[in-house]
């Protein structure tokens, strides 16, 4: 997809102040029992066709309002992935300055836990 220069710029200033974690190192804290929040901010549509196995649904249009009543421990560790990992680090950067403390975005998005071949479900699938 081609993104604007201007969409571009928002992301690169929010990605100056959110932590990033690879697709490999979230699927490690899958694997290793970690606990922790996966967040597809995703539009309903794109989770409806796929998403990271283990993932809830918290769309960006949503994100904001519906966070605390999801997730109301401030310091809970929560990653957040979108297509590319653009719009998750604008959601994670959102998310801090609604007081949450150790928000990350995975680098790469669902293509890159795609490409790694890493679970996936639908939503017929999901848990």
């Amino acid at each position: 997809m081609q993104h604007s220069s201007g969409f571009l710029a928002l992301c690169k200033d929010a990605q100056s102040r959110v932590r990033e974690i690879s697709a490999e190192d979230v699927r490690e804290l899958q694997v290793s029992g970690a606990t922790f929040h996966l967040i597809d901010v995703r539009e309903d549509h794109e989770w409806n066709q796929q998403h990271a196995a283990g993932a809830q649904h918290l769309g960006r249009g949503i994100l904001e309002r519906d966070i605390e009543g999801r997730i109301p421990d401030h310091d809970a560790a929560i990653v957040l992935y979108c297509g590319g990992g653009y719009r998750s680090a604008l959601a994670a950067d959102n998310l801090q300055k609604m007081g949450y403390t150790n928000v990350r975005s995975m680098a790469g998005g669902f293509k890159a836990w795609q490409v790694a071949n890493f679970p996936v479900s639908t939503l017929t699938t999901a848990r």
